[in-house]
């Protein structure tokens, strides 16, 4: 069989579709798959985070001074919207004046208030709500306030470094 210019025409134009196809399943599977990838990290990173946080309040919750010292970077920047700017030592004195006052302080994460975003070669911003409740004349008196904590990825694990509290 003998194949016009026409014929050859045609066959090399259905290769370049076929081609085309190919390159655009390979293409959009650079695509979809890094993706997947990076919506499984972003939920791993927002489980650690929160799993960070929990551990961090607990310690607050029992006034566990120790384990609150290791989660905070020791150049802490935590800025209160009523008190105002204090750093590393001056968290912890806070702290530690709150618990010798058995005011009965506990916090707790606002459920599903609560965001989780990486920081590339750093660590991770979360941002939410939570409520905090101390007993006053025998009963609870609890508020519910904004927080922003950077989280720094270190060599012995999460550490808050910054830490913003607002809408008190």
């Amino acid at each position: 069989m003998t194949m016009t210019i026409d014929d050859r025409t045609n066959v090399a134009a259905l290769g370049q579709v076929a081609l085309g196809r190919a390159a655009r399943i390979i293409l959009l599977g650079f695509f979809l798959i890094p993706g997947l990838s990076l919506a499984q990290d972003a939920t791993d990173l927002a489980t650690e985070i929160r799993r960070a946080d929990a551990e961090l309040f607990k310690a607050f919750n029992a006034c566990d001074l120790e384990t609150q010292r290791k989660v905070f970077t020791k150049d802490l920047e935590f800025y209160h919207d009523l008190a105002g700017v204090s750093d590393y030592e001056s968290t912890l004195e806070v702290t530690q004046a709150n618990c010798e006052r058995k005011l009965g302080l506990r916090r707790e994460l606002v459920e599903g208030a609560d965001e989780v975003h990486p920081i590339a070669d750093f660590g991770a911003i979360h941002k939410g709500q939570h409520t905090f409740c101390h007993l006053e004349n025998g009963r609870d008196d609890c508020g519910t306030f904004d927080f922003v904590h950077v989280w720094k990825r270190a060599d012995d694990g999460w550490k808050i470094s910054r830490v913003i509290s607002y809408g008190h």
